[in-house]
């Protein structure tokens, strides 16, 4: 660590669990295997995720639990191990509400003693070409992360870290960015956080990363499917037919670039630092333009789903909103933030038509249009705007059944 770096000390203060925290977190995570294992007959339980890895970031409270069936019983019941776990989960946590999540393979959701615990069923493989599920691979993750990032588990934090301020940690598709998985396997392949940081400047479109060396050079772009690929390839060391990157979106992979570049120019603590979305840091920044704020009022279900509908919801206001002139746009959750340059249109729009020389085309023209009038050779109309007004506009846009799809209601919009 350089001398202008030292504050990374301070980062890793904060960030890496200390013993109290560890102590209360393996206390609940034992408790909740014990009491799940005794009634587990025929499967077992175990700590998956970056619980299991050693990576997890202190104030997480959330949990990962692999429910691993027998692969020779039960590998032609796959489809049923959500509904024989179900019961079982139930009878361990009476007094729990257990909520199961829809997904490739059913999994469960449940609170216990201020923790949030994942419950995923999973088929006990030892190798990536028995899954029939992509959860079944998961603990291979964890065997192959802990035997080769024995010593990088501060530098696995500090990447998280880095990527979770710069709102691209998560390989959820409302957020696109990567996966806790992907960074582990970043920081083996480089060795270090900085490490990454630097090699992300020679990363193009495309980039293989292989750190088991799976392919030749860039075979992997030919073997892999095309849905397969992403701005970032990093082929899974577990399985070579996965790309781990594959939900990593060219925005994500563009402003990680970013700010590797800005961090390695002017190292700081405020890179590891999220900074929260305020109308009134926006109003400072933009002190002459017009901040739109929406907060919107969102369905309930999955976090993923419900993600992906906010995140459609604000790319459709941002696409509709272009015409004001769009200064800056972002968002947080529920709550949605444009400041544009203009706070209304002009009231009539300019409409052109054929060339005169197209007589046919121009008598049509005239038929389909009132105030035709002719400039430079061609013949044009004025249109009046309906919603030429900001506010109206927008009322427009929150009235769209696209739009009233994919949020419940606006609970706030406000111009400043």
């Amino acid at each position: 660590m350089s001398f202008k770096e030292r504050f990374l000390t301070n980062v890793l203060a904060k960030i890496k669990p200390g013993e109290p925290e560890r102590t209360a977190f393996k206390a609940v995570a034992d408790s909740f295997l014990q009491l799940l294992n005794a009634r587990l007959k025929q499967a077992q339980a175990i700590m998956g995720g970056s619980g299991a890895k050693d990576t997890w970031l202190a104030g997480s409270h959330d949990a990962d639990i692999f429910v691993l069936f027998n692969y020779q019983k039960f590998s032609s019941k796959s489809a049923e191990l959500s509904g024989l776990l179900e019961p079982i989960l139930k009878k361990t946590f009476p007094k729990e509400k257990i909520n199961r999540v829809h997904g490739s393979r059913d999994y469960f959701q449940l609170n216990y003693k201020q923790f949030f615990f994942e419950v995923i069923p999973i088929l006990n493989i030892s190798s990536a070409k028995q899954a029939l599920n992509i959860t079944d691979v998961s603990p291979l993750h964890s065997r192959w992360v802990n035997q080769h990032t024995k010593k990088l588990k501060e530098e696995i934090r500090l990447l998280k870290q880095f990527c979770k301020a710069q709102k691209g940690y998560g390989a959820e598709s409302y957020i696109g960015g990567f996966s806790g998985y992907v960074l582990e396997i970043l920081v083996a392949a480089y060795g270090s956080f900085k490490n990454v940081l630097i090699a992300s400047k020679n990363w193009k479109i495309n980039t293989v990363i292989d750190v088991k060396k799976h392919y030749r050079n860039s075979q992997a772009l030919f073997e892999l499917n095309a849905s397969k690929r992403s701005p970032l390839i990093v082929i899974d060391p577990v399985d070579k037919s996965r790309n781990a990157a594959a939900a990593l979106t060219l925005d994500k992979f563009s402003l990680f670039k970013d700010k590797a570049k800005d961090y390695l120019k002017n190292p700081g603590e405020d890179f590891f630092v999220r900074q929260p979305l305020t109308k009134d840091a926006l109003k400072i920044i933009y002190p002459d333009q017009t901040l739109v704020y929406v907060e919107a009022q969102e369905f309930k279900g999955k976090r993923d789903v419900v993600g992906s509908k906010l995140l459609k919801a604000f790319a459709y206001l941002k696409q509709n909103l272009q015409k004001f002139e769009i200064v800056f746009a972002d968002w947080d959750w529920n709550k949605f933030y444009f400041v544009v340059k203009k706070g209304q249109l002009p009231e009539f729009a300019e409409k052109s038509g054929p060339p005169l020389a197209m007589e046919e085309a121009v008598a049509n023209f005239k038929k389909k249009n009132k105030s035709t009038y002719v400039k430079s050779g061609r013949i044009y109309s004025k249109i009046k705007i309906k919603h030429f007004r900001l506010d109206s506009h927008l009322k427009q846009l929150f009235a769209d059944d696209y739009f009233k799809k994919k949020v419940q209601k606006v609970r706030i919009c406000r111009l400043l």
